[in-house]
């Protein structure tokens, strides 16, 4: 064993003759795992809120989504590199889509919403039927009769009820019409009745209506346009590989999205938060450390003998230096261990309990704080704290050691 490690690890565990250097000690170590554990605990909590709003959105989004860069329909019969993309071998599903917004009227109810027309193969590739609250997942019927899927949020606002008989009013701006006086006639209009009621998440349950893509193409005058292709993706394919693939198929002309991308900016704000909250509590971190500066500074005072021994026996300043270095270092090193196991505890008793609630609970879609653990945290956890213990223990050490020296020296 190294000798400054010995001499140190016997200093942290030896009991010293003032009883107060003691009790700073115990405060730096408790003050350290405080800190830790309120990272491994906040961490843990943003990677629950993560981990839930990416499963919400995979109910609704696709894993691949095909767009315009420029425009805002394209048609996908008679043109060649569609045909390609469809042949992809590592592709599950292709299903076209036509988004517009439209008003909606129930009644004397109106409501502005995002008219969602899909191919018939959505219904049976969708997570979205297991999130169907009342009726049924049914765009079509045996008859051919044409049927819409709605958010609940959207069915609580128009007061719409599935055992209603009467038919929701769909209303488009007509793309096709000039100048017309009349303003009933500036508007396409259709009936359709509501089949079921879905609840993912609060944004999508009060903008999104769900319509067959003919529905949505003769409401809005189109033959075979569409807003955007969705693709499933199958499981022993790459998904950045299939996307540049497409890419290369499609050009220029096309973006290729994946989840992550098609809501990119709320991503990257969910990720900005979650480091900013690291950089605060770590700031909150290094100044529980500076009870370091103190307990070094006290014992270093009292081993004065012991120094002036070591230096008469040849020990050198860097020495000396090591010393006391490893005595911070390793108080930090108990902290951040205890920090860690008590995060780990705490984070573990909230996923399998659920301890501590939601204000407002039974009005979400979860009772209580949602946590992931993953390893990635506790280790950048782990080295900030032994850095900023190491920093804060540095600089009594080079202070104090620099003068008692050039203080021996003089005498």
């Amino acid at each position: 064993m190294d000798l400054s490690l010995f001499i140190a690890r016997r200093y942290l565990l030896a009991k010293k003759s003032q009883n107060v250097i003691n009790i700073i000690s115990a405060i730096s170590v408790v003050g350290v795992a405080t800190g830790t554990m309120a990272l491994i605990v906040i961490l843990s909590v943003f990677n629950g809120f993560d981990s839930l709003i990416k499963s919400l959105f995979s109910v609704f989004d696709p894993e691949l989504e095909i767009s315009l860069v420029e425009g805002k329909t394209f048609t996908v019969q008679g043109d060649e590199r569609f045909d390609a993309v469809k042949d992809h071998p590592g592709l599950l599903y292709f299903t076209e889509v036509l988004e517009e917004n439209a008003l909606l009227m129930y009644g004397d109810r109106q409501h502005i919403a995002t008219m969602k027309g899909v191919d018939e193969n959505y219904v049976e590739h969708s997570g979205l039927e297991h999130s169907i609250v009342d009726g049924e997942f049914k765009l079509r019927d045996e008859y051919d009769n044409d049927f819409a899927v709605i958010g609940r949020g959207m069915a609580n606002v128009l007061g719409v009820g599935l055992s209603f008989i009467t038919p929701l009013e769909i209303y488009i701006p007509r793309r096709t019409a000039r100048t017309i006086m009349i303003p009933e006639q500036a508007f396409n209009r259709k009936l359709i009745f509501p089949s079921g009621v879905f609840s993912v998440e609060q944004e999508f349950d009060m903008s999104y209506i769900l319509v067959p893509i003919s529905f949505a193409r003769d409401l809005l005058e189109y033959r075979n346009e569409v807003s955007s292709i969705e693709l499933g993706l199958k499981d022993n394919f790459r998904e950045s590989e299939v996307i540049e693939q497409l890419e290369n198929i499609l050009g220029d002309e096309f973006r290729v999205l994946n989840r992550y991308q098609q809501h990119e900016w709320l991503y990257k704000v969910m990720e900005t938060e979650k480091w900013a909250i690291f950089l605060i509590l770590s700031f909150i971190l290094l100044v529980a450390s500076f009870n370091i500066i103190g307990s070094l500074t006290m014992l270093i005072i009292e081993k004065k003998k012991d120094i002036a021994v070591l230096k008469s026996m040849g020990a050198g300043e860097s020495l000396i230096r090591r010393i006391f270095l490893f005595e911070g270092w390793m108080i930090s090193l108990v902290g951040a261990f205890g920090g860690l196991l008590l995060g780990f505890l705490i984070s573990y008793a909230q996923m399998e309990f659920g301890i501590i609630k939601l204000y407002g609970a039974g009005t979400f879609i979860i009772d209580a704080y949602p946590v992931e653990l993953q390893l990635a945290d506790f280790i950048y956890v782990f080295f900030t704290v032994l850095a900023i213990g190491f920093f804060a223990a540095l600089v009594p050490v080079r202070y104090i050691t620099r003068r008692f020296f050039a203080v021996s020296e003089q005498l």
